[in-house]
């Protein structure tokens, strides 16, 4: 089973390096990796991508309108059978990782499997300071805010190609919607494997201040509205909740 890997990045410098290495280093024999830089304008990030151009699959460097964007080029790029994304600064949890998700896929007529994401400090990534774990799977715990992590998410192309890509409308919360509009909307088969399967950087789009916290957690109850679901407004405050239950049970295992 051929796998697409999807980088995106933007003045990522040496961090891109690591998430390229991280993806070399699989065990897996059939990869796709497709990088999408957005037209990075630092020296660092241009030195990366020319030392990494030939042992990538495919490059390109462009501009584009964001993270979702980009992601939705990679989309288009893709060839293989599976889909992941693991974004610039992020890394594969450990060498098998697509290995096991490969036995995974194989052994069961699932669309979508998710794993656990060890969610780093962005300084120095052996320090867990989340760990979010995936959890068995249940259409109704989208009530309460709940969503599997995207980066730790891989899905069958063919249900990108038959419900679409990122939504570009939301800023910060397309991944959201899109993994809502897979498993509760259109009831895509899905299953938990419990392994760790990225280790992410925190500092993302939806985690930089309480004003974008606040615009992340708008978009969820917005997903419902586009996908002419209904939903208390209250999801707004249960998804944060969710975050600092993962705070706690960390600080319990450190």
């Amino acid at each position: 089973m051929r796998f697409s890997l999807i980088t995106v990045c933007y003045a990522a410098g040496e961090q891109l390096a690591e998430t390229i290495e991280s993806v070399l280093g699989q065990t897996h024999p059939d990869i796709e990796h497709i990088v999408v830089d957005g037209a990075s304008p630092d020296e660092a990030t241009r030195r990366v991508l020319d030392r990494y151009r030939a042992r990538t699959t495919r490059m390109i460097s462009e501009p584009d309108s964001g993270v979702y964007d980009a992601m939705n080029k990679g989309l288009a790029l893709a060839t293989g059978d599976v889909v992941g994304f693991v974004n610039a600064g992020d890394m594969l949890a450990a060498p098998d990782v697509v290995a096991r998700l490969d036995k995974a896929f194989a052994a069961s007529d699932d669309e979508l499997i998710y794993g656990d994401a060890y969610m780093v400090d962005p300084d120095d990534i052996g320090r867990v300071k989340r760990y979010w774990k995936g959890g068995d799977y249940d259409r109704d715990r989208f009530r309460t805010g709940w969503m599997p992590p995207h980066l730790g998410t891989y899905i069958r192309r063919s249900v990108y190609q038959a419900l679409g890509g990122f939504d570009l409308r939301l800023k910060v919360a397309a991944d959201y919607e899109l993994l809502f509009r897979f498993l509760f909307k259109n009831r895509v088969r899905a299953h938990y494997e419990p392994i760790p399967v990225v280790r992410f950087r925190l500092g993302g789009a939806s985690n930089r201040s309480l004003a974008h916290i606040w615009r992340a957690n708008r978009e969820v109850y917005s997903a419902w509205r586009m996908n002419g679901e209904k939903v208390s407004p209250m999801i707004m405050f249960w998804k944060p909740m969710r975050k600092l239950l993962q705070l706690k049970a960390i600080s319990r295992q450190v």
